[in-house]
């Protein structure tokens, strides 16, 4: 089975597109914190983050840099060759199927 479920910041305002199609798609970041036992220290990582439709559209009217977010959704590949390179190029993402606004009131009313 292919699930995920991401807890973090957003590090980007939504970002929505509109097709001819009809279809809406919103994009933006989130970046997770975690403690590398290696090196002692806190690390980020950060993730893209796709979302169609009607939950496109929520995100683009309320996921803004900063709030914090609960994402439950999958993993997808994309597989391309870079035009310019010549290289292959690949990149993971996650396709969500749901977003919960997290934190407290003073963050809700930021929204």
């Amino acid at each position: 089975m292919n699930s995920v479920v991401i807890v973090g910041r957003v590090g980007r305002d939504a970002e929505i597109k509109y097709f001819e199609s009809g279809k809406v798609k919103a994009s933006f970041s989130v970046a997770v914190n975690r403690w590398d036992t290696k090196t002692k220290a806190e690390v980020t990582d950060w993730f893209n983050i796709d979302v169609w439709d009607k939950q496109a559209e929520f995100a683009g009217e309320y996921v803004k840099k900063g709030i914090q977010v609960a994402i439950d959704g999958r993993i997808q590949q994309d597989k391309w060759t870079d035009k310019a390179s010549g290289g292959d190029r690949e990149r993971f993402l996650v396709i969500a199927n749901s977003i919960r606004l997290l934190g407290s009131k003073r963050d809700a009313e930021v929204i």
